[in-house]
């Protein structure tokens, strides 16, 4: 393959790099950055690199955030005694779109899955058990993968014993999906008929 430049192809293979970006996806990015003006190339580099500098995990829910503790955990409108676990911060905005959640958030940044290493002591677990004193329920809104499934079973099993109501969110979402990619309207439906546990 002939590389006109070794910049685009440097850029191309940044992009390319990134989730659900194919090399035909990065080019086209790349061709299109090509046509705008170096302000907006400036502005464009400065917010990349502003969220390495700006952004962190709340301290409290391990969402990303510019302050610490984030805005949901902060606020006062919140229901503090119900926690929604999510795999990925991702997550929690998919959630916060359907307008239908007004608790609280815990990230867990993973899911457990021992084919590739990822144990319980390397996620957010330890930090939910220790937010568990004063909370009447725990949604798991998992994704429904075997991973998720491995993690809602293990997850289950530690929170039980505290007496506090467990639940997941519906089979509203096609089984091997992702939260991320799933419709405001499944997601909705998904928590209004969360199944006890």
């Amino acid at each position: 393959m002939i590389k006109t430049s070794n910049s685009i192809q440097k850029l191309i293979d940044h992009f390319a790099s990134l989730p659900s970006i194919g090399k035909k996806s990065a080019q086209r990015l790349v061709f299109h950055l090509l046509k705008k003006d170096e302000k907006y190339l400036k502005d464009f580099a400065d917010s990349i690199l502003e969220i390495s500098k700006s952004v962190k995990l709340c301290n409290q829910c391990f969402n990303f955030t510019d302050d610490d503790p984030c805005n949901i955990c902060s606020s006062n409108k919140r229901k503090s005694n119900i926690i929604c676990v999510v795999e990925q911060a991702s997550d929690v905005l998919v959630i916060e779109k359907t307008n239908e959640y007004y608790g609280k958030y815990h990230v867990l940044h993973g899911l457990i899955n021992p084919i590739d290493g990822v144990t319980p002591d390397l996620l957010k677990i330890k930090e939910l058990m220790s937010r568990l004193l004063n909370v009447d329920e725990v949604i798991l809104a998992l994704n429904p993968t075997i991973e998720g499934e491995i993690t809602i079973q293990y997850l289950t099993k530690l929170i039980k014993p505290l007496e506090i109501k467990i639940s997941r969110i519906a089979r509203g979402v096609p089984i091997g999906s992702s939260l991320e990619f799933t419709d405001q309207a499944t997601i909705s439906n998904a928590l209004e008929s969360r199944i006890y546990i």
